[in-house]
């Protein structure tokens, strides 16, 4: 009996333009934590595609216990026990929570669906590893975090013994975060063996017992965790040394940019105030982080300032303008830039190639376009420019299309579109996002160039560790209100928790 359950020998997947796996052996032990990591781009999603069935390999093969198996589609991989939890989710919006997870594994009696016992089921594997979840919510009703624990759940649901989770905790809180090393910690307990792509090595140092390092496409090597430092590792990844913390001078803010006053917006189904009130001020040359668990108004708060959604009450001012009923384009040409939550669903047009992507807020600007004619030669030279700087990988540059590249790499192409206009207040959705140490460190430079330059930033993000090093004030978002303003050289991590649990609160000044 081998003592790997899983061995992928040799994988070698290629795409046009560009080698995504070359030559990877990856072993996997059962009962084993196991991490993969990689920078943006590495081929750690092709490779646990390959061996959910998603692709098929131009070389190599897959032995499940030491024999050779052939996954020719996700069925052949559930029938071998292999579960994945993607990191772009794959539900069906318009469906039920319970009828994402049974889908494709109904039971049925005389042709008609039986949802009973599978409710039972759900409601239990939901109680047992703390993933509560309303079963006849629809999945386009609820928040991000929430479709994370749909997925995790259709995966325990088919009594699956090897789990690949992509990128599971890009969306999670710190709190939901530490529930689900927890569970992964149990099911590892449990026997089942765990693919942990990640590009977070608090999370590998916490959980993973082995961790493979991918580097364009090559493997690099395959370490014991408890053996090696996270700076070791980041260097590893990235080929180069890292720096971990945010390096910042004390800001210097002056007039104020942005002011939002008491912006409310009421959810149409069922009437509560999802944003309450809110009144906050952006100044330039400040990095204001909005910090809250998901699910307590942020999303809303930013459609709202963006334009996304209709506020119902409330003003949104920039540079001492009313924009509160202006159009999303005239806020984009008057000076805000959005780096938004969902890059598939407002960040990108994923069958546009990439060099469009990258002007989805100017094509029709002078320089790109002529009577109503695109000018092809200027936009596809402006992505190029963009690639470049922004170290944007793509196989086929500015042609490739948007869909086809790595999560992280449509991200970096969102930064770069909404940072190189220069807007002087930009809003910024968990910009770092499934991103790698390498990228966020690039990021977190952006930012605080942009700040130093004079411009204002609204930080939106669910990372503890990205508030406490970024925000130059952070304002604590709960049930929709702001419930706490704190200066992170004088708060804690801890204390932090507790204002975005509800637990503590006080006065806000609207500064």
């Amino acid at each position: 009996m081998s003592e790997y359950i899983i061995e992928m020998c040799n994988i070698t997947k290629e795409f046009p333009g560009i080698i995504a796996n070359d030559d990877i052996t990856l072993q996997l032990k059962k009962g084993e934590i196991h991490a993969l990591l990689g920078e943006n781009g590495a081929g750690k999603s092709t490779l646990m595609s390959v061996l959910f069935g998603l692709y098929q390999p131009e070389k190599g093969v897959i032995k499940k216990n030491g024999e050779v198996v052939k996954v020719r589609d996700p069925n052949d991989a559930n029938a071998l026990g292999i579960g994945m939890v993607h990191q772009h989710f794959k539900l069906v919006h318009n469906f039920t929570v319970l009828q994402n997870i049974v889908l494709g594994m109904e039971t049925t009696r005389h042709g008609f669906l039986r949802m009973d016992e599978a409710r039972k089921k759900v409601v239990s594997l939901s109680e047992q590893y703390g993933l509560r979840v309303d079963p006849d919510a629809l999945i386009e009703d609820i928040t991000v975090g929430m479709q994370q624990r749909v997925e995790i759940l259709k995966m325990l649901y088919r009594d699956n013994e090897i789990l690949i989770f992509d990128e599971p905790t890009a969306v999670l809180t710190p709190q939901e975060i530490e529930e689900l090393m927890k569970i992964m910690k149990g099911l590892a307990a449990e026997g089942k063996s765990i693919l942990f792509i990640t590009h977070k090595l608090n999370e590998i140092k916490q959980v993973a017992d082995r961790c493979t390092v991918l580097r364009k496409g090559k493997y690099i090597g395959t370490i014991d965790v408890s053996n090696v430092s996270k700076e070791e590792m980041s260097e590893m990844m990235v080929g180069r040394k890292v720096a971990l913390k945010v390096d910042k001078t004390p800001a210097e803010p002056t007039d104020v940019i942005f002011e939002t006053q008491g912006l409310t917006v009421i959810n149409k189904e069922h009437g509560k105030k999802v944003v309450d009130g809110v009144s906050l001020k952006v100044r330039r040359g400040e990095i204001v982080c909005v910090a809250g668990i998901d699910g307590n108004g942020q999303t809303e708060l930013v459609q709202a300032i963006t334009g996304l959604i209709k506020a119902d009450s409330g003003s949104v001012i920039l540079n001492g303008e009313d924009v509160t009923h202006s159009t999303i384009r005239y806020k984009n040409t008057h000076g805000m830039g959005h780096i938004p939550e969902d890059r598939h669903k407002h960040g990108l047009v994923l069958d546009y190639p990439l060099a469009y992507n990258l002007v989805l807020q100017s094509y029709f600007e002078p320089e790109y376009c002529t009577h109503g004619f695109l000018k092809y030669d200027e936009i596809f030279s402006y992505g190029d420019s963009l690639i470049e700087k922004y170290d944007i990988r793509s196989g086929q540059g500015g042609k490739t299309i948007a869909r086809s590249m790595s999560g992280g790499n449509q991200q970096k192409a969102i930064v770069a579109r909404e940072i190189d206009r220069g807007p002087e207040l930009l809003i910024a959705v968990q910009p770092t996002r499934g991103l790698d140490v390498g990228a966020i460190e690039y990021i977190h430079r952006q930012l605080v160039a942009e700040r130093d330059n004079g411009k204002g930033i609204l930080l939106v993000s669910l990372e503890l560790d990205e508030v406490m090093s970024l925000a130059d004030r952070i304002l604590v978002i709960y049930e929709g209100q702001i419930v706490g303003e704190l200066d992170p050289a004088e708060v804690t991590a801890q204390e932090l928790g507790l204002y975005m649990a509800g637990s503590k609160r006080k006065a806000v000044s609207a500064q």
